[in-house]
């Protein structure tokens, strides 16, 4: 197929010309091309081109939690959302600690079809913060990374331990940095609306300090670690303290932590419920501004989807997490018509950053790439409405919220999986 009169979102620019797909591969770029024998033809006319968007912070609860998501459900959001690959945490049951649950995971991948999805091995056995786990056969088997998502590993000499042995296997940790005993139950950020509401707080040490714990033991060590999902002002002066030292630290955020504050949790609405939590406007401004001088090097959805059992109870009660692989595209599109990004550094942190620091194919327009591509329109206003989410997982505290940005293909090895006509 052809791809005509696209902006093509390159890493340092953009440029307007047409993409021949053949064979799963980009085989040409250029101004102007013209359809050979047999070649369909996509006008992108006004429409982004730009390299598969890549999110690596998903959950997709397969195996174990189907009644929330599963592979088939969580892939098909994501091809919606514009990702032609997606990272799925370990927290499922049985947890991803062994080469049989990541080779389970990697072969019903296969069977849907749909996106590339890369499981991420648990740190520990179980997610129990005792015993590494076959971090050796869980890579062999097609493992990425490691974390321990939902938790933090409570010893920083297993941790130092992990990380070592990740480095040796040439994976990288990807760290949920949550003092636990600081947290304490805590189910909102510690503010002006924990107050006014009654609801228990986490202070921002609780996230702080287990991001300075990883820091140090990335310098002390030499070795690469990568901080998830950060939400305080703090924690990205951490980060950006430590980049400024040569320490190979990265980081991510998510849509909600950008768009959203701690207000939202005035009305008790249990979708705005996430871990960490929502933070205040000092913290919602820093991120910002670090995901514009690069400090945070990723944007993710963390996508948490969750049955409606789950989220229709008492805020204390409800699960954490935002269902975010439908609505990440156009949340974080809203940094780029802010000014706050262009387009090739949104690309940069959506798919180019995130295919670097994992070492994943994809990430750039290139002939002789794979031709794994999502095209947008960026100007395209809409209204998020959980009901027509193709995710299991409908909690979204963006219901009813007119966003802009719509992906209109998701082509995955020159084979469109996505496209918005439904044809």
């Amino acid at each position: 197929m052809i791809l005509r009169g696209g902006t093509l979102v390159l890493e340092t620019k953009t440029v307007h010309g047409d993409i021949r797909i053949a064979n799963g591969k980009i085989a040409e770029i250029s101004p102007a091309l013209l359809p050979e024998t047999g070649e369909d033809v996509i006008d992108c006319t006004g429409l982004l081109v730009m390299p598969g968007l890549i999110d690596m912070h998903v959950h997709l609860r397969e195996p174990g939690f189907e009644r929330k998501e599963d592979i088939a459900s969580g892939a098909a959001a994501a091809v919606k959302g514009g990702f032609t690959q997606i990272c799925c945490m370990p927290n499922t049951k049985p947890v991803v600690d062994n080469k049989v649950v990541v080779t389970y995971i990697k072969a019903r991948a296969r069977e849907v079809g749909l996106c590339k999805i890369h499981p991420i091995g648990a740190i520990t056995e179980g997610q129990e913060g005792k015993t590494l786990s076959a971090i050796g056969a869980m890579k062999q088997a097609g493992a990425v990374a490691l974390s321990e998502d939902g938790k933090s590993v409570a010893s920083a000499g297993l941790m130092a331990n992990a990380m070592m042995y990740a480095a040796d296997f040439g994976l990288k940790c990807l760290c949920h940095c949550e003092d636990a005993s600081l947290v304490d139950g805590g189910v909102v950020h510690e503010g002006y609306y924990a107050t006014l509401t009654g609801l228990k707080g986490s202070i921002r040490a609780a996230e702080d300090l287990v991001i300075a714990r990883e820091i140090c033991l990335a310098e002390s060590l030499d070795l690469p670690v990568h901080i998830c999902h950060v939400s305080t002002y703090s924690g990205v002066q951490l980060i950006r303290e430590a980049k400024a030292r040569g320490v190979k630290v990265t980081a991510e955020t998510c849509p909600h932590y950008f768009t959203l504050t701690d207000e939202a949790i005035k009305d008790f609405d249990p979708m705005t419920k996430v871990n960490p939590p929502l933070r205040e406007e000092r913290d919602r401004l820093a991120i910002v501004e670090g995901l514009k001088d690069g400090t945070i090097d990723c944007i993710v959805s963390d996508h948490a989807p969750h049955h409606a059992d789950d989220k229709n109870v008492e805020y204390n009660y409800a699960a954490f997490g935002i269902s975010g692989l439908e609505t990440s595209f156009a949340l974080s599109n809203a940094l780029v018509k802010a000014g706050a990004l262009d387009y090739c550094g949104l690309v940069r942190r959506m798919s180019a950053n995130p295919a670097k620091i994992l070492f994943l194919e994809g990430g750039k327009i290139e002939e002789g790439a794979a031709a794994d591509l999502t095209v947008a329109d960026p100007d395209e206003v809409w209204t998020v409405d959980p009901a027509a989410f193709v995710s299991k997982g409908k909690n979204t505290p963006f219901a009813g919220r007119e966003v802009c940005g719509k992906i209109k293909y998701t082509i995955v090895d020159g084979e469109i999986k996505y496209r918005e006509d439904g044809r």
